[in-house]
């Protein structure tokens, strides 16, 4: 596992993949956090913290992260099979239509914008357009494709688990900001109280075995559900 700090230009790859200015849609989608609000489970900085932290430690820790330095490998060993596998596997922790939608789209609009900067691996494409390679699944989801983004970027392991987290965290307080009567400075107190607690994650996710992977989230899943059904949405999950 690199430790190492990332080149200068890996740190701007890094930093152009986790901005919110990248245009796969990121935006539109909250996670189930808006169901949340509208629940009144999450209703002002105080109760938004709880949350996030819980699904920072009871989900990302288990599910995303840790997945994110398994496809990391598999591509450094040109590991297809193994690749395809935790692909699959992040694909069955999706448990409502709308989590599953999310990755599907954001995997596809990150696959069209890498494809666009001559990032996906032409020398293998299969004949037909809009294929990829044997080592990228052909529906890949969006954990993936970061992850195969990192490795192209040459960004070491722990800086892109880092990374993906921030750019959740970042886009799940965008939607309180939109959603809630929450100001930014609320929204950078929080980040200022979860930025130990994200770099906690990332130091769990490395020491967790295959067999002890997978998230924790009733209430994320129920509040999604919930959310299929909402009479009134902003956001598309």
């Amino acid at each position: 596992m690199p430790t190492e700090p990332p080149s200068d230009l890996a740190l701007l790859g890094l930093m152009q993949l986790v901005s919110p200015a990248l245009p796969i849609g990121a935006f539109a989608f909250s996670q189930g956090l808006e169901s949340a609000f509208e629940l009144g489970w999450v209703s002002d900085e105080q109760s938004l913290a709880e949350w996030l932290s819980g699904v920072l430690d009871d989900g990302l820790s288990r599910c995303e992260l840790p997945v994110i330095e398994r496809l990391h490998r598999a591509f450094e060993q040109q590991d297809g099979t193994a690749v395809a596998e935790w692909d699959d596997w992040l694909a069955a922790t999706r448990e409502t239509a709308e989590l599953a939608a999310e990755d599907s789209r954001l995997g596809a609009s990150l696959k069209r914008l890498l494809g666009s900067l001559d990032l996906l691996p032409q020398h293998e494409r299969l004949p037909s357009e809009d294929s990829l390679t044997p080592l990228l699944p052909p529906q890949a989801g969006y954990v993936t494709l970061f992850a195969w983004a990192a490795y192209q970027r040459g960004i070491p392991v722990r800086q892109a688990l880092l990374g993906f987290g921030w750019a959740w965290l970042e886009n799940q307080l965008a939607v309180a900001c939109k959603a809630l009567p929450l100001g930014h400075t609320a929204a950078q107190r929080i980040i200022e109280r979860l930025r130990g607690e994200l770099v906690t994650a990332v130091d769990q996710a490395h020491q967790l075995d295959d067999d002890e992977l997978g998230p924790a989230l009733p209430g994320v899943a129920i509040a999604s559900a919930l959310h299929e059904t909402q009479y009134s949405r902003l956001f598309r999950s």
